[in-house]
């Protein structure tokens, strides 16, 4: 079995790019966050942005699995599932661990 690296189907491309998505806003909040103090975790726009992004990351990993079930056979959808299944994880993991 080959693997290759980059996704041949339109559903691992859409979950590749929308996994890529979802990394870059995260880089460039925490940049914009801890690296420049610019913004606040505390300010509306996190609300806003998480809920979002959440969705897009669950969406590109359902499209993953749709796309592997398709005999997609990529290392960048492996990866993008991966990825989309840490988030779901953490999701529900997070809330345990919170001291409100």
């Amino acid at each position: 079995m080959k693997i290759d690296l980059m996704p041949k189907t339109r559903l691992g491309k859409w979950s590749v790019w929308l996994n890529a998505f979802f990394l870059i806003v995260i880089a460039v909040s925490i940049v914009l966050v801890n690296v420049l103090g610019l913004l606040s975790y505390g300010d509306h726009w996190w609300d806003v942005t998480v809920p979002i992004l959440a969705l897009i990351t669950i969406t590109a990993f359902i499209l993953g699995i749709i796309a592997i079930i398709k005999k997609e056979r990529s290392a960048l959808v492996y990866i993008s599932v991966a990825i989309g299944l840490l988030a779901i994880l953490f999701i529900p993991l997070h809330s345990l661990f919170i001291n409100d």
